[in-house]
């Protein structure tokens, strides 16, 4: 764990990116360092905590629960991410629960700590703001796609990002391994039957097809279609 708390660990911190050495050093030190098993929640929703997490190693699920138990899933952050920084921000209690998907090493700085980082480091303050905005916009996307949009156009739209952040070549992306029907309803807050009808119907329309544990979109352009199609960009 030595290594895990040097300043090496943190220069893969998309925020931290460009920071001197000083700085990382200085930040390594005044984290707190935890390795976590899958599974493990690393944020409740309505806690009253304020520390931001740096994601060093590992994956983690950004989601929360409804009063019924239906799940609700935001977003997955991989290596580099950071999480928490909202509570940072404003001193309120957490928006939603983070749980790790495969063991996870993360370092953990204060409120005081990340609020001194932004005073010291204009550019870091910066990226926060525009990650905040990317946010806020990604999220009123979500919104404007569950008030308007069926289960099947939503399957639609949920794939295509995903194709997007996978990387699309040849008109085609691979989301490899691919990601479970109860995985997709809880993005797109449906239940996993209809998600399994909705792919079905798209592996019959020659537009996913499996490759072991992959998913392959096949023709993503035609996803674009379909989705700029319900949007009213066609």
């Amino acid at each position: 764990m030595a290594l895990q708390r040097s300043s090496i660990a943190l220069q893969h911190i998309a925020l931290l990116e460009g920071l001197s050495p000083q700085r990382l050093d200085w930040l390594a030190q005044r984290c707190h360092w935890h390795s976590v098993d899958a599974g493990t929640s690393v944020l409740l929703r309505s806690e009253d905590t304020s520390d931001v997490y740096f994601l060093v190693s590992g994956q983690l699920r950004v989601t929360t629960y409804s009063a019924n138990g239906r799940q609700i899933t935001f977003r997955d952050l991989h290596d580099g991410e950071h999480f928490g920084d909202i509570s940072a921000i404003d001193g309120k209690p957490r928006s939603a629960d983070g749980v790790t998907l495969k063991p996870t090493v993360v370092a953990s700085l204060d409120r005081p700590g990340f609020l001194e980082l932004l005073r010291l480091e204009p550019n870091v303050a910066e990226r926060v703001m525009r990650n905040l905005a990317a946010l806020v916009r990604q999220l009123s996307d979500r919104v404007i796609d569950l008030s308007t949009l069926g289960v099947q156009n939503r399957v639609h739209a949920e794939l295509l990002r995903l194709a997007r952040a996978a990387g699309i070549v040849d008109n085609q992306a691979r989301l490899d391994p691919a990601p479970t029907h109860a995985e997709l309803a809880s993005q797109i807050s449906t239940n996993r039957e209809q998600v399994t009808r909705e792919l079905n119907a798209l592996r019959r329309d020659g537009v996913l097809a499996k490759d072991g544990k992959a998913l392959v979109v096949a023709d993503v352009q035609r996803l674009v279609s379909l989705v700029a199609e319900v949007r009213g960009f066609a």
